[in-house]
């Protein structure tokens, strides 16, 4: 047997660690950007010439979307202006130099938008009433106007995948309807265009690319102070579910993009009063009565996408290699 290296040799502990914490970071970096490309190829987000307007928190959801969206744009296979946009809401204690140096240092073109939401909504909203609807009215309404002013052709907003089942469950639960959270829309006034790059992302991975880069966080002291509201007892039965059943999240998200009208009951998605039987048999029809099980959906939440144009989104640095994007590649 051969007598065992010299510890000054071999590699440290600590050093062992960084690299694997480096591996890690540059796996993150390359699923952040592969998510946000395919969802903005898969939905049509981006189009050339489109001046995108980033609406900023100050939240960690918002900050990883303007940076990612900036690395995309050195590659992207068209061309995009970037606008980052902070609505200033006027709320006690809120650093109103944070967003601004930040913005600075990155050399991002900004506009911070001065309005007292927070004082309408405490005067409006009795004490522990959920705050979220009128200060969502309000933030809505001005930053169409604010896009507007400063010509956006696109209003992007930092909502991400745990979000958009949040929302499902929400309006499944609450309201009645099988509604989530589109990734693209048109806005309320029928004049812009909103989309979430993000749709894809897990929460869990934003908060990790904000640890890494160091996000100067704002805290809202408005959402963030409320912990009775429905979405959150909603996320924390998703966390329960994750925990006890891995996997059913995806499989859930994934259901969002293979919506089937003829087995559900909306009689406005589905013509069942002009049904006919046309006396032909069809492959995608009824397997209710069949003995053989129904085949596991595959991880992916819109289906057959258009290969090129999902690369053409997802070159990576910095070597621009292409990632791999088969549903849960890294």
């Amino acid at each position: 047997m051969s007598a065992p290296l010299p510890a000054d040799l071999g590699v440290s502990d600590g050093h062992a660690q960084a690299l694997r914490a480096a591996r890690e970071t540059n796996k993150l970096s390359k699923r952040l950007h592969r998510l946000v490309g395919q969802a903005i190829a898969d939905f049509a987000m981006i189009e050339a010439g489109d001046r995108v307007m980033v609406c900023m928190s100050g939240g960690k959801d918002s900050y990883a979307m303007l940076d990612i969206l900036l690395s995309l744009r050195e590659r992207a296979p068209v061309d995009f202006d970037i606008v980052a946009v902070n609505l200033d809401q006027k709320q006690p204690g809120f650093p109103e130099h944070v967003l601004p140096e930040y913005l600075q240092r990155q050399g991002v073109a900004f506009h911070i938008e001065q309005q007292d939401t927070y004082s309408i909504v405490k005067r409006l909203i009795p004490e522990g009433k959920t705050l979220c609807s009128l200060c969502s009215r309000l933030r809505r309404g001005i930053l169409y106007r604010v896009a507007d002013e400063l010509g956006a052709t696109r209003i992007a907003l930092g909502h991400h995948r745990d979000d958009i089942l949040q929302t499902f469950f929400l309006n499944l639960f609450h309201g009645g309807q099988l509604k989530a959270m589109p990734p693209k829309l048109v806005s309320d006034d029928g004049r812009h265009i909103v989309i979430r790059p993000l749709a894809y992302v897990e929460e869990a991975d934003l908060v990790r690319w904000a640890a890494h880069r160091q996000f100067p966080i704002i805290p809202c002291t408005l959402c963030g102070s409320q912990e009775n509201l429905q979405r959150k007892q909603v996320a924390a039965m998703l966390r329960e579910w994750d925990k006890r059943f891995p996997g059913r999240l995806e499989t859930l998200f994934s259901a969002l993009g293979k919506v089937t009208p003829s087995h559900l009951l909306d009689r406005n998605a589905y013509p069942f009063a002009t049904l006919q039987a046309s006396g032909q048999p069809d492959a995608n029809g009824d397997i209710a009565f069949d003995d053989e099980p129904c085949t596991p959906p595959r991880q992916d939440p819109v289906g057959e996408r258009d290969g090129a144009a999902v690369v053409q989104w997802i070159i990576e640095p910095p070597d621009r290699r292409l990632a791999a994007v088969a549903p849960g590649g890294e």
